[in-house]
């Protein structure tokens, strides 16, 4: 496999296809199960891996609410909250377990979920998104200068090796950023549920 400028390209112009949904794009009505799988699945499309993967499913959303992550629908409908709080959801699952992701949305649910005074979780899911929105730009450069720095690797190799294991140089630089980070948010989570533990003692 060659380790060239195409390549670092198509990887590019699919992160700088990365969106949040606008929570004016989220329907002001409540939605039965399959009009929230519907709408996710049509607006998170461009995040799938492969054609047939599927963003959310009935059995997901019922385990999300057993597990206390999302409040139950009323009649069987869900409100513009629960779809924030599945899309958050959706991004938190791929790194965190259940219960982190249970421990770090509980606080926010109890809050701001159904809230009609002060500060909604409209505006929670806004302010965390457009934040995320304005780092695109820096994980970009990131992502490029991590791809420079594996193309100066193994060049005491055959030239029909060195390919390959600059992709496996890459790919492992990026993996290292992501296991920081998530050892970040795995200790802020723990301070967080520790702190919790505390005020209700």
């Amino acid at each position: 496999m060659d380790y060239n400028k195409s390549q670092i390209d198509r990887i590019l112009e699919k992160l700088s296809r990365i969106d949040y949904i606008k929570p004016g794009e989220i329907p002001n009505i409540e939605l039965y199960m399959d009009q929230v799988t519907t709408f996710m699945d049509s607006h998170l499309a461009h995040s799938k891996r492969r054609e047939d993967d599927k963003i959310l499913t009935k059995t997901m959303i019922n385990n999300y609410a057993k597990n206390r992550l999302l409040p139950p629908p009323f009649k069987k409908k869900y409100t513009k909250d629960h779809m924030f709080l599945l899309i958050f959801i959706y991004y938190l699952k791929s790194f965190l377990s259940i219960n982190d992701i249970q421990s770090l949305m509980a606080p926010v649910n109890d809050k701001y979920f159904g809230s009609k005074n002060g500060v909604s979780l409209e505006d929670v899911y806004e302010e965390v998104f457009s934040m995320e929105d304005r780092q695109l730009d820096a994980l970009i450069q990131d992502v490029k200068q991590k791809f420079e720095a594996a193309g100066g690797t193994f060049d005491s190799l055959p030239e029909e090796e060195q390919g390959p294991m600059r992709i496996f140089s890459f790919i492992c630089a990026l993996a290292f950023d992501v296991y920081v980070k998530k050892q970040i948010i795995e200790s802020l989570i723990d301070d967080l549920t520790a702190e919790k533990t505390m005020q209700e003692k």
